[in-house]
């Protein structure tokens, strides 16, 4: 089965994450997470990828990156089958080690507030998964996540992790020991709040981090379903997920409605208030099932047709127009 396509821009900030096989181990052992780190450092190095979060848990990990270049899709091949491989040959293991496709949802890396969300939930991975257990127990314990490396200099970090943009993302100024030092307040507060009220803390922001395809504003999710028009080009729409390409496809039918409205000099009220059988009505009706994948539901929603027999009656009269005045506005519409 060929790969689904991926929106992939220079610049772009992607939330990746991928679980085990059936769930299963993907790190056995801290030998294993030197081994994915490795890698990690590798495809970095090739691909100039940059790394502002990680957290490696025993059964999946994530990853927040940065791709200066358009190369998610490629490098992430090398990336998980590098690992993958090296994983199985130490292990004596044959088959998948991951659970199919990584996702990637994208985070808007001009709102520093959803960075902040991104890189939070990766780092209170730990203290939500109740790996803290001592009441001793801090999160900079954890020595599997970008975190404790951030509290130390820049020296000390791997040239492609940085912190500058998430302390950026909480107020901080990047390197400084002071901004350090506050990150780790900031941090261990959040840890001891998911200590003390589990999975229910933040839990509407996790939702966000968790199920959307991608991280940010209204602003920020018209632009990558315009960009979706120029990776579309060529590729059947089922070439992306079921979510990605609905809000797509109903972008495109709302530009569609806003430009039949200034057509025909009425605005959505007035559409929706003519009678069922008016031929501009249907002709409206006709346009939106020939020209967009939107549903009977929605289409009603804008026309208010009553039911879906009324669109298919409306189908059936412009296909061929039946009278004079049926072809007079397909001739009008056809041309939007």
């Amino acid at each position: 089965m060929p790969r689904k396509p991926r929106i992939e821009y220079p610049g772009a900030c992607y939330h990746v994450m991928c679980r085990g096989n059936r769930r299963e181990e993907i790190f056995r052992d801290d030998t294993d997470r030197r081994l994915f780190l490795h890698a990690l450092s590798q495809i970095c190095e090739r691909t100039g990828w940059i790394v502002h979060s990680y957290v490696l848990m025993t059964n999946h990990y994530h990853l927040l990156i940065e791709t200066p270049e358009a190369n998610l899709s490629v490098g992430m091949r090398w990336f998980q089958g590098t690992y993958a491989q090296r994983y199985c040959k130490r292990h004596n293991l044959v088959g998948h080690v991951f659970q199919g496709r990584y996702k990637a949802p994208l985070i808007d890396p001009d709102e520093p507030e959803y960075f902040r969300m991104a890189s939070d939930y990766i780092h209170l991975n730990p203290a939500r998964a109740g790996f803290l257990k001592s009441e001793r127990s801090v999160l900079s314990d954890y020595a599997w996540s970008s975190y404790p490396l951030f509290l130390q200099s820049r020296s000390k970090r791997p040239a492609w992790l940085e912190f500058a943009r998430v302390a950026s993302s909480v107020g901080l100024k990047g390197e400084e020991a002071s901004s350090r030092r506050r990150y780790r307040i900031y941090l261990e507060g959040w840890a001891q709040e998911c200590r003390e009220k589990g999975r229910g803390s933040r839990s509407k922001e996790w939702e966000q981090v968790r199920r959307g395809w991608y991280l940010g504003g209204d602003f920020f999710r018209d632009k990558l379903l315009d960009l979706i028009d120029e990776t579309l080009e060529g590729k059947k729409k089922t070439s992306f997920g079921g979510r990605i390409i609905s809000e797509h496809n109903q972008k495109h039918a709302k530009e569609l409605m806003e430009e039949i409205w200034k057509t025909l000099g009425l605005s959505g009220a007035e559409l929706r208030g003519l009678r069922k059988t008016d031929i501009r009505k249907q002709g409206v009706a006709w346009l939106l099932k020939t020209r967009t994948s939107m549903t009977n539901k929605w289409i009603d929603g804008q026309l208010n047709m009553g039911s879906r027999t009324n669109i298919y009656k409306a189908v059936a009269a412009m296909e061929p127009p039946g009278t004079a005045e049926a072809k007079k506005v397909k001739k009008c519409l056809v041309n939007i």
